[in-house]
């Protein structure tokens, strides 16, 4: 199978994984939020809240599942799960729009995520995430696919891995740092958007540098 083919079977399973997932908050919103979602929280029962991390993992092993069959390795099915999940995500936001009206603008607070606590944010900041995933899986896999037989010398490096990982965590952080205050009932504390311009930065570096040895590699083949 080409990889325009691949990525365009990939692409609408990620957009009809986004609509679901849409389609399941517009059901607790209703149910919890019949008022419109915002803070502070509304307290879910336990039992609930855990059906609801039982299905946030569910959706990532599915997303990981899909990533691994439509791909010859790990490298190219971590790219395949970068792809897809930014797609989910924006197809998830966009659905959310579609349904809700929601969010009115994209500084608005959300939970993102609830694994291993609540990850809150404004919606911009996994917005740009999203699309920096999707932008960078598909310039990635498209200069493996261009290397041909020798796509295998393109893997990442421990440093450009680290360089990318360190960023990753980075913003990853600034979603959870304010999960205690949250968790307490109170609302979602401004949003540290110099620590994640810094995550940002750190993983475009290990990207860049990836793209640049590619490159260089590519050249002498």
């Amino acid at each position: 199978m080409s990889l325009r083919c691949r990525l365009t079977w990939l692409a609408l399973y990620a957009l009809a994984m986004g609509w679901l997932e849409a389609a399941v908050v517009v059901y607790l919103r209703a149910i919890f939020y019949p008022g419109g979602f915002g803070f502070p929280l509304v307290p879910l029962p336990p039992a609930m809240a855990a059906i609801e991390v039982a299905r946030e993992a569910a959706t990532i092993v599915m997303i990981l599942a899909v990533a691994a069959v439509a791909a010859a390795g790990a490298w190219e099915g971590f790219l395949n799960f970068a792809f897809v999940f930014g797609l989910w995500d924006l197809a998830y936001y966009a659905g959310l729009r579609l349904a809700l009206g929601w969010p009115g603008a994209l500084t608005t607070p959300d939970i993102l995520f609830l694994i291993p606590v609540p990850w809150v944010g404004p919606v911009l900041a996994p917005v740009i995430v999203s699309l920096l995933l999707v932008a960078g899986s598909v310039t990635l896999l498209r200069m493996r696919s261009a290397a041909g037989v020798g796509a295998e010398a393109l893997r990442p490096r421990a440093r450009e891995w680290g360089t990318g990982l360190a960023g990753g965590l980075l913003i990853i952080f600034t979603f959870t740092i304010d999960a205690g205050a949250v968790l307490a009932g109170g609302a979602a504390p401004p949003y540290r958007w110099w620590l994640f311009g810094a995550g940002v930065v750190l993983g475009g570096a290990g990207f860049a540098a990836v793209v640049a040895r590619f490159r260089g590699i590519m050249k002498r083949t």
